[in-house]
Parts: structure tokens; C-alpha cells; sequence
């Protein structure tokens, strides 16, 4: 029998080298030092239009007005992330909450005095500025960042305009601090228990059919509570997207996100297309076996994650978990785990659940003169030991490319799930390997619900919204009507072997990335297929790829994917490259049926 888990003693962050309080008067003095760099760039106003026959004082002038911006957003992103993360972990306390939306508005009003720069930029044609790289070759360093900010030039606004919509800013993200504070007070009566959202989520991944059911039904519950409240919000921001969608002229709900991301439309849609093939002979298929190995006819929704095993799952310990990772990291690399150790030896990591602290995990980045923090929430299980993983592969990603500076640093999505997901596949791999012949069946199907999860429901999520904003459209959506999309999407994705049992019409309302990032989610479904090839690689000749891998982590956002992903033959935007990462999927179930 496993030993209770003791979460008291898990680590909890120290943000004091970043700031010790709210009160702390480097705060104000952070802030100041950024509006200073912020108003030196304000002032070069005109200067690059003016010089845009002169290539070598353009140069100059980008390599000066760069650097810059690149000082102001440091210090304003400094400040902005100590104030986040340090409300993530109360979110049900006022002051913190006021404390983050006044910083967010007032960093808003502070980068608004230089809108101008990027729209300036922006007027500039392409052979004006190669050659201001050409006169003054260290202007050529920003090239990366400089494509990436012209990549939204078709879409870009008046200055009037541009400036409305930073003002305002502050006003509509309080839509997503409702949806979050909503969330963070939500609490489920789980028969005689009182647990949080994290805490029930977790519940449904207990051994015991009737204790899943249970929270199930406690969740349903809490959520259908709280449904209008959250449709108003996930309404109020679509309605706000539509908005300035329709004024800044995007073809699609999703194309301001595929320019974040550096992705064409057309390999989003190849990957959507490639998942949906395969829903019959990956998540159907799957579901039916699992429904079989449990004795069941179907599963009902709260067995969908349910171990085979009905013993109490195996926990593991914080330094069982810290060893895995770290050794897995080592395999790798001996410098990825060098790095990952850091975050050991100093108080970087926030695990220890608590009231008030939101659900989810992540690692923020800060600045790249920063570190970066880890946080989640560990209860032991296998699944918290594959996050910490995650999200470690997520700073050991975001420490390499530090020295590039916070601007080259900042990689899309599709990429930065790069490094997380391996972390992931190489814990699971040690895992496996010291695993029971009895265990291995269970820890396959647990492969298998998280290449599920991680593709399958993600792009599920991206189906869900694509046609929530399309009924968005036509007027507001009711919380009933959302759900009704929801059960749709999810049906279609899980198959006949589920059943959708009442209530589960309101799960929709706490996956967060709808109401914060948009179409964020197939960056999940992006990343997974995409470390499966390169892991693929891997097995061919570990050797040859470690410093290939490295060196794509450091590069951070100073290469699209395709370019990243050339040094090992890979092409994302073929469907064939998708549907090889499905096959992967399609493979362990067969070898799931073998063992049923």
C-alpha cells in the first residue's frame, strides 16, 4: 500500500528575487526605469520613416530603437509576471487580484506611448530594411523579430485605432480574471468532502469507480452553477474578438493565432485533418479495448481516464518524481539536466496545492534576464510526475535560449511546446522500462490516454471553438447552447464506447485556454505529433541528435518551424508528416488490443 502522499511538504516558489511584496519600491523603480526606455523610444517618433534613404543611419537608428524596446518590455514584463504569479497562487484574495489588474492597466498605458514603432516599422519596405541590414550589419541580429512583427503588417490598424485598443485592454481582460476568480472559488461537495477544482479533477482518475462517479457528479454540479457566469465571459470575449477580427480584416477566428504561432493555416488543417481520420482506429478503438478490459459494455464519462488497476495507483514521492526527471533529462543530455537541477536547488517550483491557488500547471518565462518559475499542483501520481516533467522541459527550454534576450527568446507555441512534450516522452520511457510485467498494461493504456489527451481532445477543443465563434456570429450563445456544441465535438472525438452521461454538457467551462488564448490548443496536438518524429529520430542515432536538439531549443523564436525542423528532414507541412505521428498512436493500441 502506498504511503499517503504529504503535500505540506511539497516546495512552494520564493518570488523575492524577484520582488519581496507589493510594497516593494523596486517596483516603482522598475516601472520608472522602463518608462524611461520606454519614453527615449517614444521620441525616436518619425525617425525611421524619415531615414529610409539612408540605409546605414536606419540601421543604426533599428539597432537603437530595438534595444530599447527590448529594456522597456523587460521591465514592464518583470513586474507583470511577479504580479501574476504570485495572484496564481491566491486567487482568492482581493488584494492580489487589484494589484495585478492595476499593473496590467497602467503597463498598458506606458507601452501604448510607442505604438508607434512597430506600425512605423511596418511602413517600411522589405528592401529598405534588408539594406539598412546590409549598411550596418549588428541591425541584422533583429532580423527574426523584425519578420515576426511584419507578419501582422496586413492586419494593422490606424495608430488612433491601434492606441484604442491598448487603452481599453485592461477592461476586457477582466472577462478572464471573472472566469479565473470564478473558477479558483468553484468547490465541489464530493460526498462528505469539500474539494477543489484541481482536487476533483484529480478524483477522476481514482481506482474506485464509485468515488470517480461521485466527483463526477459533484463537478457537474458546481459547474452547472457557475455555467452563465462563465458564458458570459467566454461570450463577452468572443464578441470582443470579432470585433477587432472583422476591423483588422482576418480571414478566420483562428488566423491571428496561426501569425502568433508562425504556422500557415494550411498545415493547422492538415494536422486537424490527420487527427479526425484516425478517430476510429486510435480513440474509438481504444475506448472500446479499455470498456472491454474493465468488463464494461461502455464507459461512462468519468472512466474515460480510470486505471485498470483498481488497487490504489502507485504513488510517487517529490524526490521519486525529481529523481526520474532528472535522470531522464541526463540520458538526454547531461546539460538538460545540469539545467532541470537548478530549479531543484533553488526555490523555483511551486507544487503544494492549497485553497486559492488556481488549477493548471505552467513555467513563465519572465524575462530572458530572469529565470523562469515552475508551477502545478503534485498529488503523487503518475500523470504529476509526466507534468513535472512538462513543464521542467519548458524551462530548461526557456533558460537555453535566455542568452538570445527576451525578444529572440520568445518562441510560438507550436514550437514551445517542443521541449515540454519530449520531457514527457523521456519520463514515461524510464517509467515503463522499470515497470512489472503486470504494469506495463496499465502504463500503456496510460500511454496511450495521454497521446489521446494531448492530440486527439486537443483537437477536439480546436473543433469546439472553431464552431462555438462561428455561432458566435449570429448572436450570443447560451450556456445550454455551448454545452449542446460541446457534446457534439466531444462525441464525435470519444466515440460510441463513451457515454456522455448528464451534466457532462458543462465540462467545457474550466478548460481556461478558451477564454485566455484562442485556438491556443492545437499547439498541443502541433507539439505532441511533432516530438514524435523527433524522437523518432532519436532512437536512429541519439548521439547525433542531442546537439541538433540543443541547438533548437536555443534558437528560441529566431527560426519558423519548418526551418527548425529541417536539420532532421522533417516537413510539417505535409499531411503525411501528421499522419506518421498518428500511426505512432495507432501502434500502441494495437499492441493494447494484443494484451486484451
Amino acid at each position: 500500500m502506498n504511503a499517503p502522499l504529504k503535500t505540506d511538504t511539497l516546495p512552494q516558489w520564493r518570488l523575492d528575487d524577484l520582488y519581496s511584496g507589493r510594497d516593494d519600491a523596486k517596483i516603482e523603480a522598475d516601472m520608472a526605469k522602463a518608462k524611461a526606455a520606454n519614453d527615449a523610444l517614444a521620441a525616436l517618433e518619425g525617425r525611421f520613416l524619415a531615414s529610409r534613404t539612408n540605409a546605414r543611419v536606419l540601421g543604426e537608428l533599428l539597432v537603437n530603437g530595438i534595444g530599447l524596446y527590448e529594456r522597456a518590455t523587460n521591465g514592464l514584463w518583470g513586474v507583470g509576471a511577479y504580479a501574476g504569479l504570485a495572484a496564481s497562487t491566491a486567487r482568492d484574495d482581493p488584494a492580489w487580484a487589484k494589484f495585478e489588474a492595476d499593473l496590467r492597466a497602467t503597463s498598458s498605458q506606458i507601452a501604448a506611448e510607442t505604438l508607434f514603432f512597430t506600425l512605423e516599422l511596418n511602413q517600411l519596405d522589405d528592401n529598405e530594411i534588408e539594406a539598412a541590414f546590409r549598411a550596418h550589419p549588428p541591425a541584422a541580429r533583429w532580423r527574426p523579430w523584425i519578420r515576426r512583427v511584419r507578419l501582422s503588417r496586413p492586419h494593422e490598424l490606424s495608430p488612433d485605432l491601434e492606441r484604442m485598443l491598448i487603452d481599453r485592454s485592461p477592461a476586457v481582460a477582466n472577462w478572464s480574471r471573472l472566469s479565473d476568480e470564478t473558477l479558483a472559488k468553484l468547490t465541489a461537495k464530493v460526498g462528505k468532502e469539500s474539494l477543489t477544482l484541481s482536487e476533483t479533477l484529480n478524483r477522476l482518475s481514482d481506482p474506485d469507480g464509485a468515488r470517480r462517479k461521485q466527483a463526477a457528479q459533484g463537478l457537474t454540479k458546481a459547474l452547472e452553477q457557475r455555467a452563465s457566469t462563465l458564458a458570459l465571459c467566454l461570450n463577452t470575449l468572443a464578441f470582443e474578438k470579432q470585433v477587432e477580427d472583422r476591423w483588422r480584416k482576418y480571414p478566420s477566428p483562428a488566423a491571428s493565432r496561426h501569425i502568433a504561432n508562425e504556422v500557415h493555416a494550411d498545415a493547422v488543417a492538415a494536422l486537424e485533418a490527420a487527427v479526425v481520420e484516425s478517430y476510429e482506429r486510435v480513440s474509438h478503438r481504444y475506448y472500446r479495448l479499455k470498456a472491454k478490459a474493465m468488463g464494461q459494455p461502455y464507459l461512462d464519462q468519468w472512466d474515460r481516464n480510470a486505471p485498470l488497476d483498481t488497487a490504489a495507483p502507485r504513488t510517487y514521492s517529490w524526490d521519486q518524481a525529481k529523481g526520474m526527471v532528472l535522470e531522464s533529462f541526463a540520458a538526454l543530455a547531461p546539460k538538460f539536466a545540469d539545467t532541470a537541477q537548478t530549479f531543484f536547488t533553488h526555490p523555483w517550483i511551486d507544487a503544494r496545492p492549497r485553497p486559492g491557488k488556481q488549477s493548471g500547471a505552467y513555467s513563465h518565462p519572465v524575462t530572458a534576464e530572469r529565470h523562469p518559475y515552475v508551477f502545478m499542483n503534485y498529488m503523487g501520481e503518475r500523470r504529476d510526475v509526466l507534468t513535472l516533467a512538462h513543464e521542467l522541459g519548458h524551462a530548461v527550454h526557456q533558460t537555453l535560449c535566455s542568452p538570445l534576450g527576451t525578444l529572440l527568446a520568445d518562441t510560438p507555441l507550436t514550437l514551445a511546446e517542443t521541449a515540454s512534450i519530449f520531457g514527457e516522452g523521456l519520463v514515461f520511457e524510464r517509467l515503463l522500462a522499470n515497470a512489472s510485467a503486470a504494469e506495463r498494461k496499465g502504463l500503456l493504456a496510460g500511454q496511450i490516454e495521454d497521446g489521446i489527451n494531448t492530440v486527439v481532445r486537443q483537437i477536439a477543443f480546436h473543433r469546439f471553438e472553431t464552431r462555438f465563434h462561428a455561432a458566435r456570429l449570429a448572436g450570443e450563445v447560451s450556456a445550454q447552447e455551448i454545452g449542446a456544441l460541446w457534446l457534439e465535438v466531444m462525441g464525435e472525438s470519444l466515440g460510441p464506447a463513451v457515454k456522455l452521461n448528464r451534466g457532462y454538457e458543462h465540462y467545457w467551462a474550466y478548460v481556461s485556454h478558451f477564454v485566455h488564448a484562442p485556438f491556443y490548443v492545437y499547439a498541443y496536438a502541433f507539439g505532441d505529433l511533432l516530438v514524435r518524429g523527433l524522437m523518432e529520430k532519436r532512437r536512429e542515432d541519439p548521439a547525433a541528435f542531442a546537439p541538433l536538439y540543443e541547438d533548437l531549443l536555443a534558437a528560441g523564436g529566431t527560426r519558423t518551424y519548418v526551418e527548425a525542423l529541417a536539420p532532421f528532414g522533417l516537413n510539417p507541412r505535409e499531411k503525411a508528416f501528421w499522419a506518421a505521428g498518428m500511426k505512432q498512436l495507432e501502434r500502441l493500441v494495437d499492441a493494447f488490443e494484443a494484451l486484451v
